[in-house]
């Protein structure tokens, strides 16, 4: 299914849930939704709204917070906590699968795609339970923060003894 078929099918989607729910449709709302299938990857409010805000209709953050919230109850949004205070959010419709690498050092977020991962974890077996949807969370070092720690892993004993030096002199005065 292509972007264009995409998209008209989420709007048929979200126009049947606003419907049941007896929620406006307002331009606005389905502005928000093009806007976030016209984009792929991961977004916050703060990023979504500053570029919802460049565009047309003008639309206020509450109008964001309460059309995603009526995304992700419709499930064409997904939400995501990687640890921080953030939340972050992607479509969910057509949404390629993947898992996600977290960076614990600078809050990065990859995506990372493993096909005989998915399939082990879709072909598991779970005793009284049948899985509707998994997420995979993955969290450790990026490579650029690793090569980053690992210079100061050399720089750093340098300086600690010089500053250890400092100290012992400053001690010695003060004495």
């Amino acid at each position: 299914m292509d972007n264009i078929q995409t998209k008209e099918h989420v709007k048929n989607e979200f126009t049947k849930y606003l419907t049941a729910k007896n929620c406006r449709k307002t331009p606005e709302r389905y502005a928000i939704l093009d806007f976030i299938y016209s984009e792929t990857g991961h977004f916050d409010i703060d990023s979504l709204c500053e570029a919802m805000n460049n565009r047309r209709p003008r639309i206020s953050r509450a109008t964001l917070y309460n059309t995603m919230q009526l995304l992700l109850e419709c499930k064409l949004v997904l939400k995501h906590q990687f640890g921080s205070n953030i939340s972050y959010y992607e479509r969910s419709y057509n949404n390629d699968f993947h898992h996600h690498l977290i960076c614990t050092n600078c809050d990065a977020v990859q995506e990372y795609k493993d096909l005989e991962l998915k399939s082990q974890i879709q072909n598991k077996k779970i005793k009284q339970f049948t899985p509707a949807l998994y997420s995979l969370y993955i969290f450790g070092i990026c490579s650029k923060c690793a090569k980053e720690l690992k210079k100061k892993k050399k720089i750093q004993p340098e300086e600690t003894n010089s500053t250890k030096t400092t100290n012992k002199k400053s001690i010695t005065i003060n004495k």
